[in-house]
């Protein structure tokens, strides 16, 4: 039996139940997964941030649960990953901006006008999973800028980028309130294909942790960002648990995707 255990990063689904000892929360409805598949990424072995510190991260309420996050790229736009928005109604959708702790009701809350995902989404391990949020007003926050094919430089090995999210703070269902940040190196393509195999697919990832692990992104924050030289170059997608050593966490790779998203902008 195959001990791999691919994790979508988004809330109110335990991953490997039966495995992690984990009790499911809730069912998401996610694009079918292949059979070795469990469905399941929080910020684990990081720190306390704000949205004034940055305030191009936002949460993602999915009928009233904070689900996934994601990045402002322009006054009404969000940047978050496919596998969030796949099979869900834009009249769902809530976006938070401004508000580091979900408990209180700082900053805006945004309705979703429409959802854009990339056309050939079908699972996180085939690649492209980006989507795009229309939002109902233009948001008074700072954006930050996509990555594109120019940036590749960004993407070199062992540059630290930053994620950030409200997610698992543990790996082990420990949701936070409030906003919280981890720095992880970039690794190289063959060292995520050597945890991942024929999952990891470079053009369409990068993959971000130490050997050892210990800093990662986790459950519930899928969709937020993955951020270097001031750029988004990361939607966080995948991993196998949060945190293990040789199993770095994986995002999609935003240069890749760049005149896509733009087109949606």
């Amino acid at each position: 039996m195959s001990s791999l255990r691919h994790l979508v990063r988004f809330f109110g689904v335990a991953a490997a139940a039966t495995t992690l000892g984990l009790a499911a929360t809730a069912t998401a409805t996610a694009a079918p997964a292949a059979p070795s598949e469990t469905l399941s990424p929080m910020i684990v072995g990081g720190g306390a941030a704000t949205t004034q510190q940055y305030p191009w991260t936002v949460a993602l309420m999915y009928n009233g649960t904070q689900w996934c996050g994601g990045t402002l790229v322009t006054a009404n736009k969000v940047v978050t990953a496919a596998h969030c928005t796949s099979g869900k109604a834009a009249s769902s959708w809530q976006v938070l901006a401004g508000r580091t702790d979900l408990r209180t009701n700082e900053g805006v809350a945004a309705k979703v006008t429409k959802v854009w995902q990339h056309p050939n989404y079908r699972g996180v391990t085939q690649g492209d999973d980006v989507a795009v949020l229309t939002l109902d007003r233009n948001l008074p926050y700072k954006t930050l800028p996509l990555a594109t094919t120019a940036n590749n430089d960004l993407y070199a090995t062992g540059t630290v980028a930053k994620t950030l999210g409200w997610g698992d703070t543990t790996g082990n269902g420990t949701y936070s309130s409030t906003l919280n940040q981890v720095d992880v190196p970039l690794t190289s393509d063959k060292t995520c294909a050597a945890g991942y195999g024929a999952d990891y697919k470079s053009s369409a990832m990068v993959c971000a942790g130490y050997p050892n692990g210990g800093k990662d992104s986790c459950q519930a924050d899928s969709g937020g960002p993955l951020v270097a030289g001031g750029r988004l170059i990361g939607v966080v997608s995948w991993g196998e648990g949060c945190a293990l050593a040789g199993k770095p966490g994986v995002y999609a790779r935003v240069s890749s995707y760049a005149s896509l998203i733009s087109q949606q902008l």
